[in-house]
C-alpha cells in the first residue's frame, strides 16, 4: 500500500532520503533474551533475516513491558527501524533502557516482508500541483529539471532518493506535490510514495 509522505527541500542543500518497500506477509518471530546493557533494548531473534534500519514492532514481552508496541497487534505508528547486530540480534537504538528491569520471558518481533528489487526501476517527478508544471524528476525527456537520482541496494533493501545542492538552490520557495512508482520488468507499474512538497530557502549560505 503506497504511504502519504511529506518532503520538505531546503534550497542550497543536498536532499537525500531513503524509502524501504514493505509488503505481506508480516513475518513474526520469538524473542528469546533481551541485553539492556548498552543503554537501548537489544532483542535476540534467531535467525530474524532482516536488513539493518528495517522497521520492526515487538510485543507480548512480560518484561521489560516498556519494549512493547503500545497497541496489540502493533499499528503502523508502534515500529521502529532495527540496526542489524548479527544474524540473531537486533538493536533498537531509538529507544531508552534505561531503568528497564531485566528480561524475564515472552515476546515476538514482527516485520513486513522487505521487497525483492531485482528487475525493478523508479521514476519520481515533483510538480507544482497534479497536472501542473515540473520542478524536478528522474526522467531524461525532462531535461534540464532530471534533477532526482534514485539508487537501489537490494542488499539493505533501500531506495535512496537525492537531488544535489546546486539543483535545490535553483528551485523557487514554493510548494507542490509528488509521487514516486516502481516498474517492474514486466512494466507493472506500482505507486509506493506520494504526498506535499515544501521547499523552503536555507539560511547558510
Amino acid at each position: 500500500m503506497a504511504k502519504e509522505l511529506d518532503l520538505t527541500i531546503i534550497q542550497g542543500k543536498t536532499f537525500k532520503d531513503i524509502l524501504r518497500w514493505e509488503i505481506d506477509p508480516i513475518v513474526r518471530k520469538p524473542i528469546t533474551a533481551i541485553d539492556l546493557s548498552t543503554g537501548c533494548p537489544r532483542p535476540t531473534v534467531a535467525g530474524h533475516g532482516i536488513p539493518t534500519g528495517w522497521r520492526v514492532a515487538a510485543y507480548n514481552v512480560a518484561q521489560p513491558k516498556e519494549i512493547n508496541a503500545k497497541n496489540n497487534p502493533p499499528r503502523d505508528s508502534d515500529y521502529t527501524p532495527a540496526t542489524v547486530i548479527d544474524a540473531n540480534t537486533l538493536e533498537l537504538n531509538k529507544i531508552s533502557a534505561v531503568g528497564w528491569k531485566p528480561y524475564t520471558s515472552g515476546g515476538f518481533v514482527q516485520w513486513n516482508t522487505p521487497k525483492d528489487l531485482t528487475d525493478y526501476t523508479f521514476r519520481m517527478k515533483i510538480k507544482d500541483r497534479v497536472g501542473g508544471n515540473i520542478i524536478a524528476s528522474t526522467e531524461a525527456a525532462d531535461s534540464p529539471l532530471n534533477t532526482i537520482t534514485i539508487t537501489v541496494d537490494n542488499v539493505l533493501k533501500t531506495i535512496t532518493r537525492t537531488i544535489s545542492a546546486t539543483a535545490t538552490a535553483a528551485m523557487a520557495k514554493r510548494t507542490g506535490t509528488y509521487d514516486i512508482e516502481a516498474v517492474s520488468g514486466t512494466g507493472e507499474v506500482t505507486l509506493l510514495a506520494y504526498g506535499p512538497v515544501s521547499i523552503e530557502r536555507e539560511v547558510t549560505t
